[in-house]
């Protein structure tokens, strides 16, 4: 035992009389691992420097709890993004049986808003169809005729009740979609990228639904839909998000179910100028990010990769 500690002492010592610690290889591992996460950071910023807008951003690895935040805490216009929330209560009240996501809707011309073309182009009192079903359009498509169906179906109260017991004080579903009248009033649907991080966490970890509608859940949220999380990651990568467009306002957020390495990522934008340089600078920050997990998700903890076929040298 004191030759044991002779050992280390005299392995200490050289350690330092070399100007660095001795550091377990845990530590260097993090090491190595946080300077991934600086040149994310860097990349990030680049990207905000460059945006003529505003931006936020909220990313955490949901294996490691490991997090990056950019102006996290300032409230974003929600736009469609909010419909993760009108989701998530349609989930839990299926849960708690005060209805069934089979239950079925019959289309009402009072119901239509201008710019549901699905929900549009069915014929009213006849055409019947599920609440999963309007889901999955309020998600594929962003039906919002189909979303405001939902949102009268299990209580705007209800889903702001569900929010505030998770926590999330500035998110808040304040009104149907193409409210127009409330919008000017400003009343805009709202939340910050570090709440909707937390709403889709909290999911991710069960507190909100038990494991049999979550994943329904992420099923019916990953459906293909045109958006700026996925849009440059390979084909073959699972992502559960929403976005959401108004006018000087791009929003995005999810979680990429990277193997191995799953990961919340929200970035939304206001005071856009042009709003295809908000979409451009999500999808980049995206891609940065998925880069970077990847690279954690393959890697041995000294940042090797050994791809299938390959033999170690």
């Amino acid at each position: 035992m004191l030759k044991h500690f002779f050992c280390c002492l005299l392995l200490l010592t050289a350690a330092m009389a070399q100007g660095r610690p001795a550091l377990p290889q845990a530590a260097v591992s993090t090491e190595k691992q946080r300077a991934l996460w600086q040149k994310l950071e860097s990349s990030i910023h680049d990207v905000d420097q460059n945006l003529d807008g505003v931006m936020g951003v909220a990313i955490k690895d949901l294996e490691t709890g490991d997090q990056f935040f950019l102006h996290e805490n300032e409230v974003f216009a929600q736009a469609s993004s909010i419909k993760v929330a009108v989701l998530a209560n349609l989930y839990l009240q299926a849960e708690q049986g005060k209805l069934k996501l089979t239950d079925l809707y019959t289309v009402r011309s009072s119901d239509l808003v201008a710019d549901s073309d699905i929900m549009g182009g069915l014929t009213p009192g006849v055409t019947r169809i599920t609440l999963r079903d309007l889901a999955t359009m309020m998600v594929a498509v962003s039906d919002n005729t189909a979303t405001n169906v939902l949102i009268d179906r299990v209580g705007m109260d209800n889903v702001n009740a569900m929010l505030e017991s998770l926590g999330l004080a500035h998110t808040r579903l304040r009104r149907k979609m193409m409210d127009l009248d409330a919008a000017k009033q400003g009343r805009e649907n709202i939340s910050t990228p570090r709440e909707m991080m937390l709403l889709f966490e909290a999911i991710y970890h069960e507190k909100v639904l038990n494991k049999e509608s979550r994943a329904d859940f992420f099923k019916v949220l990953s459906t293909n839909k045109d958006s700026w999380i996925p849009r440059d990651l390979p084909a073959d990568v699972k992502s559960a998000n929403k976005p959401g467009a108004l006018e000087g306002v791009r929003n995005d957020s999810g979680i990429v179910f990277l193997q191995g390495r799953p990961y919340v990522i929200c970035v939304m934008t206001a005071f856009l100028t042009n709003e295809r340089d908000g979409e451009q600078a999500i999808s980049k920050i995206s891609l940065d990010a998925w880069r970077m997990f990847d690279r954690l998700s393959r890697a041995s903890e000294y940042g090797r990769v050994v791809s299938p076929g390959n033999g170690a040298r």
